[in-house]
């Protein structure tokens, strides 16, 4: 049995996503795989992550074994591998997930359980400092990811970091373009971000929403012009004000995910109606419309991967820019 630890330069690097996609990966290999988070925190709520990595690696143990919570760091040292041993039952790998940035903890953590090591840094961090720090996990250190890069500077990037990490002898495991279908939210997510009201399509509400579109005063929305319009964007949330029933009924004839409606205006009838027939999500927030984006920007930017449907988005991505024939020899599985 295998230990694989998978930390990162700052919260939200992705370490829940590259969690998912390795673990899946060996899974559909063959490979029994488990999962274990130790939380260091003073509060006893559920974490979200470990929820849905749970469903998604199909682990039988409780959440409470799954990610134990410790009061600190001394608590932790001292009943780790207690802990530990609880979720290595019949399995060939453990994916631990960490805390963010390399703290004596997480060292302390990777000598005890002789785990292996996985540093994920983020694109828009400086690359100087994760190498830095990730040297301090020695020969237990499998490589660096460098995630949420666009597509445009993908060669690029790939360059300067090997110029960066191979006089220090550092492995590049992959380096993961941005996806706008893994950053996204689900309508459900949506209205709970901008404290709207879901006035029909509740039955959707765990569908993803990938882009966001305003609809435009000065538009003439007539209904020639308003669907060539609104068609510019796919799998969209468009916001529009409540009393501008021209302007909704325009985008309810373009492909949308959801519309979100600003404002105290009544929702007229026909518009409910027509949304009704195309089954499209109508959402109604009190805000005004530069509120409501600034609301949605954020929770964009704060997504977490937890959705089961962004999976087969994920699984492509790896495919083609993680290396996997690295990890699995690293971690002295067989291919």
């Amino acid at each position: 049995m295998v230990a694989l630890y998978i930390t990162s330069s700052a919260s939200g690097s992705g370490k829940t996503t590259l969690c998912a996609g390795l673990g899946k990966h060996l899974f559909s290999s063959g490979h029994r795989v488990g999962f274990f988070k130790p939380v260091i925190t003073a509060n006893n709520e559920k974490d979200s992550d470990t929820t849905f990595l749970k469903h998604i690696f199909g682990l039988e143990e409780t959440q409470h074994i799954l990610a134990p919570i410790f009061r600190d760091e001394v608590s932790l040292k001292n009943s780790l591998k207690e802990a530990y041993a609880k979720v290595t039952t019949s399995k060939d790998a453990v994916i631990i997930e960490g805390v963010f940035g390399q703290s004596d903890s997480s060292s302390d953590l990777v000598a005890t359980l002789e785990a292996k090591v996985i540093v994920i840094a983020d694109y828009a961090q400086e690359l100087l400092p994760v190498i830095d720090t990730s040297r301090r996990f020695g020969e237990q250190l499998l490589g660096i990811v460098v995630n949420k890069v666009p597509r445009s500077r993908l060669e690029r990037v790939r360059d300067e970091v090997s110029h960066l990490l191979e006089p220090a002898g550092i492995k590049i495991l992959g380096i993961l373009p941005e996806d706008r279908s893994l950053l996204a939210l689900t309508i459900g997510e949506l209205a709970e971000q901008i404290h709207g009201e879901l006035l029909r399509g509740s039955e959707k509400s765990a569908e993803l929403v990938e882009n966001i579109m305003l609809g435009a005063n000065v538009l003439d929305n007539t209904m020639n012009a308003g669907p060539l319009y609104f068609r510019r964007k796919a799998n969209k949330a468009t916001i529009l004000k409540s009393g501008r029933p021209d302007m909704q009924m325009a985008a309810l004839e373009s492909p949308t995910t959801c519309l979100v409606l600003t404002g105290n205006t009544s929702i007229k009838e026909v518009v409910l109606a027509r949304a009704k027939k195309k089954n499209v999500p109508v959402i109604l927030a009190r805000d005004d419309v530069p509120l409501v984006v600034t609301q949605i920007e954020e929770a964009l930017g704060k997504s977490r991967f937890c959705q089961e449907n962004k999976l087969p988005r994920l699984t492509e991505i790896m495919q083609e820019y993680f290396d996997f024939t690295t990890i699995e020899r690293g971690l002295g599985l067989s291919l």
